[in-house]
């Protein structure tokens, strides 16, 4: 029996695994899906807000303002990507004037710092391309971009290296609550727990609803998104919000933290809770939308559309903790936006009621918060990358021309914990194609490579999903 069996890998779920691989547990992270952060991870507008615009009160306020500035030393430890640029939300008439004060109000109350109402010339200086139509702007300086997958699975790497079990391709068919915990029934067969923490994202609604009358919905919202070339990534420096409405937090224009331009997303609740296609009118939306705050944005550099779907809660806020009727049962559901910024704090939650579920928690001696360094070739001097060629010539060979993505990278990439087995798996950790041909050119390689790695036939590398195969046979 595990004392802590957590299912959903997404960026909640590896936060509080790494968070418990502190204490002297048994653990076990579970997802349905074929990797880490295969769900709303993976497709979002990757942003750490400031913190402003949740309602003052609510747990999305309370775990956004606390997770904000704990991004640093998580980020330094684990050596992920993340920067802090700001943001700035765009006011065009009086009306928005007057909501950019009641956002001000809103972070002063729920203990934001360091934001500021800019005129038009200030914003302008800080936005060269912003539309002339501005009239000022709210600048939150904490804010900030990262990489939301990279992230999730550092986390994950770190948890399994402090003695976390992963088990993935294991999907949660149905939950029965036992005098010392609860079975968790899987297409693998029965696991035991004695807490069960439900991270599972748009599921989570159907995890709870199995152990508890206390029952709630989680809505699928769907996104749409545009991702252009790295060549304009440099066409705004902060992240560009517009008045929120009830929809949501509108469309957004952001650099990422690789130097890409990320613009969207719109907001379409779906009944499908995985339909995470593309349509031409909703981009053709988003890309008007997003032309009111820049005028001029190159829709010829886009490389690619994508969409992404969150699970929104009909509560409105986000649900954490036990029902009265499933003690044990920690439900961490309905973590949309700002559930990236809030998720730190939400796992230093969760675990101190952990805690108080098992009468106290033992700190390990030997737990250690650094990951192995990764190392990125296209980072390095010239002196260190001939120095790092002398030692493993396979960094000398360069997979990915887009974004001099090499051999050595991919195979740390594929050895390391929770390593991958797919061709979207090495693009999350070392990212070829992530780049403008979008793997047209590197994808041969890197099948080629998955498959010697790990003795397979090259038939057998999938691209994401277990049954998203690539090759069907030989033609010659």
């Amino acid at each position: 029996m595990y004392d802590v069996i957590i299912i959903g890998a997404g960026i909640i779920g590896n936060f509080i695994a790494r968070e418990l691989s502190k204490y002297e547990l048994d653990i076990l992270l579970m997802d349905k899906e074929n990797d880490i952060s295969n769900g709303a991870t993976k497709a979002n507008t990757a942003i750490i807000h400031a913190g402003f615009d949740a309602l003052n009160g609510s747990k999305m306020a309370y775990f956004n303002v606390r997770g904000n500035p704990m991004f640093d030393q998580v980020c330094d430890e684990l050596g992920v990507p993340f920067k802090r640029i700001g943001s700035l939300v765009l006011a065009f008439d009086d009306t928005d004037l007057k909501t950019l004060k009641v956002l001000y109000n809103r972070g002063l109350k729920s203990g934001v710092p360091k934001m500021e109402i800019l005129n038009r010339d200030q914003v302008e200086k800080m936005e060269p391309n912003i539309s002339h139509n501005v009239q000022g702007a709210l600048y939150a300086k904490t804010a900030g971009i990262i990489g939301p997958w990279e992230l999730a699975i550092a986390l994950g790497e770190n948890a399994i290296e402090n003695g976390v079990e992963l088990s993935l391709n294991t999907e949660a068919l149905n939950i029965d609550k036992t005098s010392n915990g609860y079975n968790v029934f899987t297409n693998k067969g029965k696991t035991e727990g004695r807490i069960v923490i439900n991270c599972a994202g748009i599921y989570a609604d159907k995890l709870n609803n199995m152990v508890s009358h206390n029952k709630f919905r989680i809505i699928p919202k769907k996104g749409q998104y545009y991702l252009m070339d790295k060549t304009v990534g440099n066409i705004v420096n902060t992240v560009i919000f517009q008045c929120p409405t009830e929809k949501g937090k509108g469309i957004v224009v952001t650099p990422t933290v690789h130097g890409n331009l990320i613009i969207g997303p719109d907001s379409e609740i779906i009944e499908e809770k995985e339909d995470t296609k593309t349509d031409s009118h909703r981009l053709k939306f988003v890309a008007k939308v997003a032309s009111k705050s820049l005028p001029n944005i190159p829709f010829d550099k886009v490389i690619t559309t994508f969409a992404g779907i969150r699970a929104e809660p009909e509560t409105g806020d986000f649900i954490i903790g036990e029902p009265d009727d499933a003690p044990g049962f920690i439900n961490v559901a309905g973590i949309k936006s700002p559930g990236l910024s809030a998720s730190p704090a939400i796992a230093e939650y969760v675990v101190n009621m952990v805690g108080e579920i098992n009468n106290g928690l033992v700190k390990k001696n030997n737990y250690n918060p650094n990951r192995k360094k990764i190392i990125r070739f296209n980072q390095l001097s010239n002196e260190e990358k001939n120095e790092l060629i002398k030692i493993d010539p396979r960094y000398g060979k360069v997979i990915c021309r887009c974004e001099t993505i090499t051999e050595g990278e991919i195979i740390d990439a594929i050895h390391r914990k929770a390593g991958a087995t797919t061709v979207d798996g090495v693009k999350r950790r070392a990212r070829p194609g992530s780049g403008r041909c979008q793997g047209g050119f590197c994808m041969p390689r890197v099948m080629e490579i998955l498959a010697r790695e790990q003795g397979k036939d090259i038939e057998e590398i999938v691209k994401d999903s277990l049954d998203s195969y690539i090759l069907t046979g030989k033609t010659k």
